[in-house]
């Protein structure tokens, strides 16, 4: 088949603020643009120009660029409207066999929508309503445009359980089945052994609470059977020197290794030889930790706030719990061979190909 992908948001903003990158291959939808690659399709990225990256780069696909409108009300990191994009779909759409545009609330899932909606497929991560102007561009998008203009699209499908229940209030033709990203699972093999070690990889930044974990960290090294585990923090950021004082006031500073920046190869083998990833975000939505946690065989111990969540807790790939405590770790590390086999059982449905073969049998069907 012929496919066109449109995803305009590329990439997480910082406060407004498009940052300015070398490529884009590492983003999850050019590696899903790979899967569908893979399966012997044909496809075209379509996405914003003001998330285009600093140097010209080779791509194993097209990749088109469509620069944003109206940017002062309609900003590129919110909710992009490119008239150009809107004429190429317009005029080129019938070339293709299918349309997969991310999420409901966009222009371009609109006009896909509009002008050729039975090709079009719809692959939704939002959960909740956008907070922007107290919610009311959302919640106006969800209960007119989408209820009453978006309703005879191919199907929509959802990224995880919180997406699906939100998207059923206000629409018919919402997939029973929820697809994540897949990832590209060959860069991620696990450790023939693991080692008394936890980690955290993330951004060293206030809303991840890696204070938090730090401090729960400290009451399970004070049990002399655990005493001998450290805590890796890979990862930068401004936080560094108080999560450091955390550490020391709690007495496990000898315990807690800040790893810094590492490349990702390095990375995927701190995580392999873990015995679990730590997560305690106040606000991420779906995290890529998650899935290379799962494919390197390491299990995780989260909260409830990632909407990735779901698939950790039905497949008992680690523990999904809010305010979990050293308990809920002593419970991977006694059981991790449990948690580890789980985890290699489930490794390939996070696959590229595996994510790009679902979309395309709800498609067909």
């Amino acid at each position: 088949m012929k496919i066109l992908i449109i995803n305009q948001i590329l990439y997480t903003h910082s406060e407004g603020v498009i940052p300015q990158v070398d490529t884009i291959k590492d983003t999850m939808i050019y590696q899903m643009c790979n899967g569908f690659l893979a399966l012997g399709h044909e496809v075209t990225l379509a996405a914003a120009s003001e998330y285009k990256p600093q140097k010209t780069e080779q791509y194993d696909f097209e990749v088109l660029w469509f620069k944003s409108n109206f940017q002062r009300f309609l900003p590129p990191t919110l909710l992009p409207c490119s008239l150009e994009l809107r004429n190429f779909i317009k005029n080129n759409g019938s070339k293709f066999d299918m349309i997969i545009s991310k999420e409901v609330f966009s222009l371009s899932s609109l006009w896909s929508s509009v002008y050729y909606s039975k090709k079009t497929l719809l692959w939704v991560e939002q959960a909740n309503h956008q907070r922007k102007f107290h919610q009311l561009p959302s919640k106006f998008w969800l209960n007119i445009i989408s209820r009453h203009i978006m309703t005879k699209v191919r199907s929509i499908v959802p990224c995880s359980e919180r997406s699906k229940l939100f998207l059923n209030k206000y629409m018919s033709n919402v997939s029973n089945e929820i697809i994540e990203h897949g990832i590209d699972i060959c860069k991620f093999t696990p450790a023939l052994q693991k080692k008394r070690q936890l980690i955290v990889s993330s951004q060293l930044i206030k809303r991840k609470s890696i204070d938090s974990i730090i401090r729960i960290f400290a009451t399970l090294h004070n049990e002399k059977e655990y005493s001998d585990i450290n805590l890796l923090i890979a990862g930068r950021g401004p936080e560094e020197l108080y999560l450091r004082n955390v550490a020391k006031n709690e007495k496990v500073d000898k315990n807690v290794v800040f790893l810094g920046f590492v490349s990702q190869t390095v990375l995927n083998q701190y995580v392999s030889e873990s015995l679990a990833l730590l997560i305690n975000t106040k606000s991420d939505m779906n995290m890529v930790s998650v899935p290379e946690s799962v494919c390197s065989a390491t299990p995780i111990i989260m909260n409830q706030v990632p909407l990735n969540c779901w698939y950790v807790r039905k497949y008992n790939l680690g523990i999904v719990k809010n305010n979990w405590d050293k308990n809920d770790i002593k419970n991977i590390i006694d059981r991790n061979d449990y948690y580890v086999d789980n985890c290699k059982k489930y490794r390939d449905q996070l696959s590229l190909t595996s994510t790009a073969k679902k979309l395309i049998d709800i498609f067909e069907k």
